[in-house]
């Protein structure tokens, strides 16, 4: 039967092992869990942490998107009010 852990519970533990106060066999045995799943997750973890950085310059592209849709959307809503008006005065000089 396969054990799932917790994401804090992995982070609590990869941390740990980030700050070499005790060995990965140490931590595993303190919390009942196989040493190499411990370097497993560590090994995810190190691997991962670029990501967290490119987070920041992904939401900044989002942002960036979102921003020149709006622009686009309100340049359009101002021709069609400008076409609209046009066509209220040609209806109403018929």
């Amino acid at each position: 039967m396969k054990i799932m852990h917790s994401p804090e519970f992995k982070s609590k533990l990869v941390l740990e092992s980030l700050r070499e106060e005790k060995l990965i066999t140490q931590i595993a045995s303190e919390n009942g869990i196989n040493p190499n799943l411990l370097s497993k997750w560590k090994a995810e973890a190190v691997a991962g942490l670029p990501a967290v950085f490119r987070k920041e310059t992904s939401e900044a592209k989002l942002k960036a998107v979102y921003e020149r849709k709006i622009e686009e959307l309100y340049t359009q809503i101002g021709r069609l009010s400008t076409d609209l008006d046009w066509l209220k005065k040609k209806s109403q000089a018929l």
